[in-house]
């Protein structure tokens, strides 16, 4: 937990869950799902966004329904293989 969000690691950082409700997280609703190094992820499904950060790709769910459980194990698996070359 940092700045009372989750915040998840493996060698490096690997992802980060941010609701709108937490100050400093740069969204006003929602909650975003963002993964440290989306610039070095497939994404195949073209599933996150690529804001302005060069690093950082995410996701803002408005809800539950929008949450594509499949999309995200994919990521997340593509993200740990990563974290664990480095």
């Amino acid at each position: 937990m940092s700045y009372n969000v989750p915040f998840f690691y493996g060698k490096k950082g690997i992802c980060i869950i941010w609701p709108a409700t937490v100050p400093g997280g740069g969204i006003r609703k929602g909650v975003l799902l963002g993964f440290w190094y989306g610039n070095k992820l497939t994404d195949i499904d073209n599933y996150l966004t690529h804001g302005t950060n060069k690093k950082i790709f995410y996701k803002i769910y408005h809800a539950p329904e929008e949450i594509n459980s499949r999309a995200i194990i994919k990521l997340l698996k593509e993200a740990i293989k990563i974290d664990g070359m480095k």
